[in-house]
């Protein structure tokens, strides 16, 4: 089972009484109402749920890609809701890491200058960008792919190379969404580990999936349905069956 986080770890993101209403027309759709958690540093978190549940929008706050209607976010004790766009965006790129089902890499740029792309951003010194690069790619089992454009590799290995992207800044969480979505199942099985071994690492991960196999690899699962949270229960952190998982404690 994955060790409990320390009693004085900080919270990463903390949601207060959050409700997100959309409107649609002369409709209103509620897609979270008044829901309140916890995620702290060095927990890996599944959050779970059938489409409609409010898994998505609850992956869109955590990564303040969109906004709370009512409620409070902190983010690593930052509130963020009132924060301009500008604002926000330099938020994201130093504090959170992203990972999409859909690689979204750059088809005509090596593996190395994907890499790299955050730190363009984040203005990074470009005689730090190249070794900050190749040390993510390594990190991820990419050492001798760094010159590979995205269609000499396969989906595993486009997939990894998205998650040494979302690391290379040393953000605060790390949020995977559906990040297995397009793979095979040996393929999932390793890009999992992954994630596990990023976890063991120290970095907290979120991951939303609709898919119980991949949620057994979290320590904690949270349960959406109907824009609400209906559980959220400290689990064996195993993997699905034939894995080797995660150690007892």
């Amino acid at each position: 089972m994955q060790p409990d986080p320390p009693v004085d770890a900080r919270a990463i993101a903390r949601l207060e009484a959050v409700s997100k209403t959309y409107e649609m027309g002369e409709v209103e759709v509620r897609a979270l109402h008044e829901v309140s958690m916890t995620i702290r540093a060095g927990e890996m978190v599944a959050i779970m749920g059938a489409s409609g549940s409010g898994k998505s929008t609850m992956l869109n706050l955590l990564g303040t890609l969109d906004r709370p209607t009512s409620g409070r976010y902190f983010l690593d004790g930052e509130p963020v809701e009132d924060l301009d766009e500008y604002e926000l965006s330099r938020l994201r790129n130093r504090k959170i890491g992203f990972v999409f089902q859909s690689f979204n890499l750059l088809p005509r740029d090596s593996a190395l200058s994907n890499v790299e792309l955050p730190m363009v951003y984040a203005q990074v010194r470009s005689s730090q960008r190249r070794q900050r690069a190749e040390d993510a790619l390594v990190r991820v089992g990419l050492g001798d792919r760094i010159e590979h454009l995205p269609n000499q590799l396969s989906g595993g290995q486009q997939q990894r190379v998205s998650i040494a992207r979302a690391i290379v800044n040393q953000p605060v969480i790390l949020l995977a969404d559906e990040p297995t979505g397009a793979l095979d199942t040996t393929t999932t099985k390793q890009v999992m580990e992954l994630f596990c071994d990023l976890h063991a690492q120290g970095m907290t991960v979120v991951v939303v999936t609709h898919d119980p196999n991949i949620a057994s690899y979290a320590g904690r699962v949270v349960r959406f349905q109907d824009g609400v949270i209906v559980s959220d229960e400290k689990t064996p952190r195993s993997g699905p069956p034939g894995s080797d998982g995660g150690v007892a404690q």
